[in-house]
C-alpha cells in the first residue's frame, strides 16, 4: 500500500504545486467562469480530452470490451465525430461567445433565440442530468482505491476515501474558478492519455507476447454487430453512434470549452490535436480491453480488467500507475462538472432574474460548487441501485438540448417558441420512453428512447418555425448574428453594445464592422 498510494501521492502532490502557482484573477465573472478565453491550442486539446474521457472509461468501457466485444467500438466512432462537430461548431460559437461575453451554454442559447427563459429551461435540463454521472465518476474512484489498497478497504471505506480525496481537490476548483480546471487538465490529461496510453499499448503487447493472447483467441461472438434480427434492432448500433455525437456537446461542461479558447484558431488546432490523440488512446483501450478480457483471473470480473492485467504484467508499481492514470482522468471530468454546474446556478438560474455584482456572482458560484460537491459526496457514499439506471435516463434527456442546440447555430429561422417546446417536449419524451420501456422499444427498430424523442424534438422545432414566423426585427438580428460568423477574420476584438443587438468588430486586418 506504500507503493501503490505512495505513486498516486506523488502526482496529487505535483496538481497542488500547479494549482498553487496559479494566479487568481476574479476581477470579472468571464474570468472566473471561462478564463478569460485566454487558452491556446494544446490547452484546450487537453482540456477537452481530460473533461470528455472519464476514469470510468478503463472501467466502464474497458470491460465493455472485455465482455461483448466489438460493439464497443461505437465509443470510439461517435468521440471522433464529436471532436469533428468542435472543428464545426467553433467560429459560430468562439464568435458569439466573444461578442457578447457568454459563459455558458444556456447564454449562447438566450442569445440565439432572445430569450430569458430558454436560459432557465436548458441549465435545469444540464444540472439535473449532470448529477447521476457525477456521482458515478466518485464512486468510480471507490473501485480504484479498492484495488490499491490490495483489498485491505472494504468497498465502502474506499468510496469514502475517493470521496475525501475529490472533495479535497475542490477547494482548488471553487477558489480559482475555470482557469485552475483548464491549467490542471493539462497536467492530468498527460498522465492520463499520454502515460495512459503507453500503458494501454505496453499491456497489449504483453497480452500478445507473454500471455500469447491474439485476436484468434476471442469467441467468434466477440466480432458481431447487431443488426437485422438482432434482439436489440438494425438500428441500435446507429442509434449509439448519433446520440453520443450529438449528446457530446450538449453537456454544459464540454460545452464551455468553446469559450475558454483565445480564437477560433485554437479551437480548430485543438481539434486536430485531439483527434489523433483520441483516436490513439481509445483505440488502445478498446484492443487492450478485448484481449485481456481472455485472462482467467478477469472472469467475471470485466470491470477490473485495467487493474487486474496491471497488476499481473508489473506488479505493485504498475497497479499504482494504473490508479493514477484513472485518478488523472476522473478529477477531469467532475471537476469540469462541478465548475459548469456553479457557473450555471449563479449565471443562469439566479443571475437570469436577478441583477447580480461581478463579486455576488461569483461568490454564489463558489456556494454552488461547494454544495454540488457536499451533496454528491453524500450520495456517493449511499447505495443507490437504480443510479446506472438514472443516468442513462440523463444521457437520453440531455442530448434533447441538441435540436434547439445546432439548428439555432447553422439555421436561420428557428425561433424561441420552437426551441423551448422542442426541447421540453424532447426531454418529456425521453425520460416517459426510458421509464415505460427501460431502454428496450420493441417497436422502434432498435433506437434508443432519446434518439425516438429527438424524432420528435426536430418535428415540433420545424413545425413551429414556420407556424410562427420571425417579425422583421428579429429577422434583421439574426442576420446580423450570422454576418458576423461569415466575417473572414476569425479573431476578432468584438464588443456588444446596448441589450445585444448592436456590436462592433475591430478586425485583424483593420477597421471596424458594426
Amino acid at each position: 500500500m506504500i507503493m501503490t498510494f505512495g505513486i498516486m501521492l506523488v502526482f496529487f502532490a505535483g496538481l497542488i504545486v500547479i494549482l498553487q502557482r496559479i494566479r487568481l484573477d476574479d476581477s470579472s465573472f468571464s474570468n472566473y467562469a471561462v478564463g478569460n478565453r485566454s487558452f491556446g491550442a494544446r490547452y484546450q486539446a487537453m482540456s477537452f480530452l481530460n473533461t470528455w474521457y472519464p476514469g470510468a472509461m478503463f472501467t466502464a468501457f474497458g470491460g465493455m470490451a472485455a465482455a461483448s466485444g466489438i460493439i464497443s467500438f461505437y465509443v470510439l466512432s461517435y468521440s471522433l465525430l464529436t471532436v469533428m462537430l468542435m472543428y464545426m461548431m467553433a467560429k459560430p460559437v468562439w464568435m458569439w461567445g466573444k461578442v457578447f461575453d457568454l459563459k455558458t451554454q444556456p447564454d449562447l442559447f438566450s442569445l440565439r433565440y432572445n430569450s430569458r427563459h430558454i436560459r432557465t429551461i436548458a441549465a435545469v435540463i444540464g444540472i439535473i442530468s449532470g448529477i447521476p454521472w457525477l456521482i458515478l465518476g466518485m464512486q468510480a474512484l471507490g473501485e480504484m482505491f479498492r484495488y490499491l489498497s490490495l483489498g485491505t478497504l472494504t468497498f465502502s471505506q474506499a468510496v469514502i476515501l475517493g470521496v475525501v480525496v475529490i472533495a479535497f481537490r475542490q477547494i482548488w476548483t471553487v477558489r480559482i474558478g475555470m482557469r485552475g480546471v483548464v491549467i490542471s487538465d493539462f497536467y492530468q490529461g498527460m498522465v492520463a492519455y499520454i502515460v495512459g496510453t503507453a500503458m494501454l499499448i505496453g499491456l497489449i503487447v504483453w497480452l500478445i507476447m507473454v500471455e500469447g493472447i491474439s485476436f484468434s483467441s476471442l469467441d467468434a461472438a466477440r466480432f458481431s454487430l447487431p443488426g437485422p434480427g438482432s434482439k436489440e434492432g438494425p438500428l441500435f448500433l446507429f442509434s449509439l453512434v448519433l446520440t453520443g455525437a450529438l449528446g457530446g456537446w450538449c453537456w454544459p461542461y464540454i460545452f464551455v470549452r468553446l469559450f475558454t479558447a483565445n480564437g477560433v484558431t485554437s479551437l480548430k488546432k485543438s481539434a486536430g490535436l485531439a483527434i489523433p490523440l483520441s483516436f490513439i488512446f481509445c483505440l488502445a483501450l478498446l484492443i487492450f480491453g478485448m484481449l485481456a478480457g481472455i485472462l482467467p483471473s478477469a472472469s467475471g470480473h470485466p470491470n477490473d480488467v485495467w487493474f487486474i492485467a496491471s497488476q499481473e504484467a508489473g506488479g505493485i508499481i504498475l497497479l499504482g500507475l494504473a490508479g493514477t492514470v484513472l485518478l488523472a482522468a476522473s478529477m477531469g471530468h467532475i471537476d469540469g462538472n462541478i465548475q459548469a454546474t456553479g457557473a450555471q446556478i449563479a449565471n443562469d438560474l439566479l443571475g437570469n432574474y436577478f441583477p447580480l455584482s461581478t463579486r455576488q456572482l461569483i461568490v454564489i458560484s463558489k456556494i454552488g460548487m461547494l454544495l454540488l460537491t457536499l451533496l454528491a459526496s453524500w450520495l456517493s457514499c449511499m447505495a443507490l441501485p437504480a443510479l446506472f439506471s438514472l443516468a442513462v435516463l440523463a444521457y437520453q434527456g440531455i442530448i434533447q438540448l441538441a435540436v434547439p442546440q445546432f439548428m439555432g447555430i447553422f439555421w436561420k429561422r428557428g425561433n424561441k417558441y420552437g426551441a423551448m417546446a422542442s426541447m421540453s417536449i424532447g426531454f418529456a419524451v425521453a425520460v416517459t420512453l426510458e421509464l415505460t420501456y427501460h431502454g428496450n422499444l420493441p417497436w422502434a427498430y432498435g433506437l434508443t428512447s432519446g434518439a425516438v424523442a429527438l424524432i420528435v424534438n426536430v418535428m415540433v422545432y420545424v413545425v413551429m418555425a414556420y407556424v410562427i414566423p420571425q417579425n422583421q426585427s428579429e429577422k434583421a438580428r439574426i442576420a446580423a448574428l450570422f454576418e458576423l460568423v461569415n466575417e473572414k477574420h476569425h479573431d476578432a476584438n468584438c464588443r456588444a453594445g446596448g441589450a445585444g443587438e448592436q456590436f462592433s468588430c475591430s478586425l485583424d486586418g483593420g477597421g471596424t464592422r458594426s
